[in-house]
């Protein structure tokens, strides 16, 4: 069944740097084409987790990755610009040693074809989600602080809809080939849904209003079952017959 369409399409091209907002993306086997590929890590942290994220340095949301030549066809970005207004090339001595400056330790980039995720290839919320919580925590929130994906427009304004989708899968567009993932679990939130995404201000409320409400769970992870294209006003279905199956992409 039909449960909206899509509102907006995010990728985030280095981890925990700014995203961008694009109106068409491919959806391939690993999340998002250019999604996550690269993150900085860091040096002096040998356990299971080394990323610097923006809970660690809050001013990593500040940097914004592009591409110099605005190659549409390549998502990856060559040059980052600063929260001061330089521009340095991605790969450079020079964003890596401000960045390290930033952290007080020694980081390097790495690249990842597969990206860098922290639980599942794609991430998803309802606006009606962002919207409620809005409402209860007496404050408009931008719904980047949430750093999703894909961002769904329902036909209902049920607040934490997206945790009656784990389980069942979520089918963009049309025809035997449209983009599918299923929904594998809800998206337990940190503390980076406190910082302002423009200024890294933070306000504890937000994250204290998804804990009180939904058990500190806000929108869904995905796993990617059909490869596709996913576009901003493209109709969603949830599909929740058991024994669906859909075809694979050759």
């Amino acid at each position: 069944m039909e449960i909206g369409r899509v509102s907006a399409i995010y990728r985030y091209p280095v981890k925990s740097m700014a995203g961008e907002l694009v109106d068409v993306a491919m959806l391939g086997w690993h999340g998002i084409q250019g999604d996550r590929r690269f993150a900085f890590r860091r040096l002096s942290d040998n356990g299971d987790f080394p990323w610097l994220t923006a809970s660690k340095l809050p001013e990593l949301l500040l940097y914004k990755p592009f591409r110099l030549d605005n190659n549409s066809a390549d998502p990856t970005p060559t040059h980052v610009r600063t929260p001061n207004g330089k521009e340095y090339e991605l790969r450079s001595y020079e964003l890596r040693e401000e960045i390290s400056k930033r952290h007080g330790s020694d980081v390097e980039l790495m690249n990842f074809k597969h990206g860098i995720f922290d639980e599942a290839h794609v991430s998803v919320i309802n606006r009606a989600t962002v919207q409620g919580i809005e409402r209860e925590a007496g404050r408009g929130i931008d719904l980047r602080r949430f750093r999703p994906n894909v961002v769904i427009e329902t036909d209902n304004a049920e607040l934490f809809g997206e945790d009656r989708w784990v389980g069942h899968t979520l089918v963009f567009g049309e025809g035997d080939r449209a983009a599918a993932v299923r929904v594998t679990m809800r998206d337990e939130r940190c503390v980076m849904v406190n910082f302002d995404p423009d200024t890294v201000e933070r306000d504890s409320e937000v994250m204290k209003t998804v804990v009180r409400l939904n058990e500190n769970t806000a929108g869904v992870y995905c796993t990617v079952v059909q490869a596709g294209e996913l576009r901003v006003g493209q109709g969603v279905s949830l599909v929740v017959l058991r024994g669906f199956a859909l075809k694979s992409q050759n």
